[in-house]
């Protein structure tokens, strides 16, 4: 049993901030916010893992089944990742391409230390351990500014290409054929945008998301590995019996003006080939979906709506299903990994096809970061909008892609992957 004692929050705009530099003391931590968005991780506006009780770190293989099994050991909050990888477990694939990141395939972690934001207030819910530590560490949070952990002055990094457009064009245009033979619908085609740089996590973190501001957007530190995530996408949710995906497809620019705002969200709203985009990948989750729940329970509850988020308009679908009582929580991630909004249609054809025509490993990009309660409840995002960081290595990356289908043109399937990458882009400059 987790010791749990709740305080006010200062009035102050600077708490994950605070969260975050306080959290550095360890290499482990996770912290997951929803930026007072409504459709925001569980019933929380923000939550902090912090220090290792225990961990399960795998491979691909039997990920899913350890994962299931350290679950039900543990019974306590567990947050983590799965790499987009993982499908190499649930169908009969591989990935040759090669990865300068070096995630694990899976990694949660029992936390000594957990911290939410709720209605009520800063919850501190604490190991028997580490119980005693709960008022020092509330003052030391909030006592006074944090020193800047680094120092020294970092240069811009200078950003390179896996595939310039020419190089990109080509490859959507072989994806293209794939679709005039018959072999897919559609599929997420990705590029890779990298750098050989030394960064500072906390602050890129903190910069990218107040640009973002996106409702999943998570911070994660494994040792030397950092994932700095502003995604606006959830994977799957589940609340009792009751799971929630929703996939988005279908992307905006922000206008200059509130006119041209609107005009570009209303041309989203009506785009053809977008809404095409969209309801395919929509049917592809809700037969996922069916795989593990309960007959007839699967719905699409919004389909095609417009969110509006800081950098871009998105068109987000929301699919709902019921599970019997007693499912394995693990079991409704493997049925639907990956998520179909970062695959295509077939969705084994379409995994095929992007392994073939990108040229780096996906890794966490296009995974997952989330939690599980001790209720078997839980909430994973989508890892896009994303800075990958490899600090060991000074190796950092951001990936971003589009979905093609037959109607796509690949010079502006590239202009959108641009768009997509502004943020991450603005992120890194000194």
């Amino acid at each position: 049993m987790r010791a749990v004692k709740t305080f006010s929050v200062p009035q102050n705009d600077d708490l994950p901030e605070r969260l975050l530099h306080w959290a550095s003391q360890d290499s482990v931590s996770c912290l997951l916010t929803s930026n007072a968005h409504k459709s925001r991780y569980g019933r929380f506006e923000l939550l902090l893992g912090v220090g290792v009780k225990t961990d399960l770190n795998c491979s691909t293989g039997t990920a899913f089944q350890q994962l299931s099994e350290y679950r039900r050991q543990t019974r306590d909050w567990i947050l983590g990742f799965l790499t987009y990888d993982l499908k190499n477990e649930v169908e009969q694939l591989k990935s040759d391409n090669p990865d300068a990141l070096y995630f694990p395939d899976l990694y949660f972690f029992q936390p000594l230390k957990l911290v939410k934001l709720t209605v009520e207030g800063l919850q501190f819910l604490y190991l028997p351990e580490v119980s005693n530590e709960i008022e020092s560490d509330y003052e030391t949070i909030f006592s006074a500014a944090f020193q800047d952990l680094q120092t020294e002055a970092l240069e811009t990094p200078k950003i390179k290409v896996r595939f310039n457009k020419d190089a990109y064009c080509a490859q959507v245009s072989q994806m293209l054929e794939e679709i005039k033979r018959g072999t897919i619908y559609e599929a997420n085609f990705c590029q890779e945008f990298y750098a050989e740089a030394k960064i500072n996590p906390i602050k890129s973190f903190l910069k990218l998301n107040a640009m973002s501001r996106a409702p999943f957007a998570a911070y994660f530190r494994l040792g030397e590995q950092y994932a700095l995530c502003s995604s606006p996408e959830r994977y799957l949710q589940k609340a009792g019996i009751t799971l929630i995906s929703q996939p988005i497809k279908g992307t905006s620019r922000r206008g200059q003006t509130p006119e041209e705002d609107l005009k570009l969200k209303q041309a989203l709203e009506n785009d053809p080939k977008e809404r095409s985009e969209n309801i395919m990948i929509t049917d592809l989750v809700r037969n996922d979906l069916s795989r593990v729940a309960s007959k007839g329970s699967v719905q699409v509850k919004e389909l095609c709506r417009i969110y509006t988020f800081e950098q871009v308009h998105q068109m987000i679908t929301t699919v709902s299903a019921e599970i019997s009582a007693g499912t394995d929580p693990v079991l409704c991630l493997k049925h639907t990994f990956p998520m179909g909004s970062m695959t295509g249609a077939p969705k084994i054809s379409a995994m095929q096809i992007i392994d073939r025509l990108e040229n780096r490993k996906r890794g966490l990009y296009s995974g997952s970061i989330g939690y599980f309660t001790p209720e078997d409840d839980f909430d994973f995002n989508v890892v896009i909008r994303s800075i990958l960081y490899n600090a060991e290595q000074k190796y950092l990356s951001f990936t971003v892609g589009s979905a093609i289908t037959a109607q796509a043109i690949p010079e502006n399937e590239y202009d959108e992957c641009l768009i997509k990458a502004k943020a991450m882009r603005k992120t890194l400059e000194s």
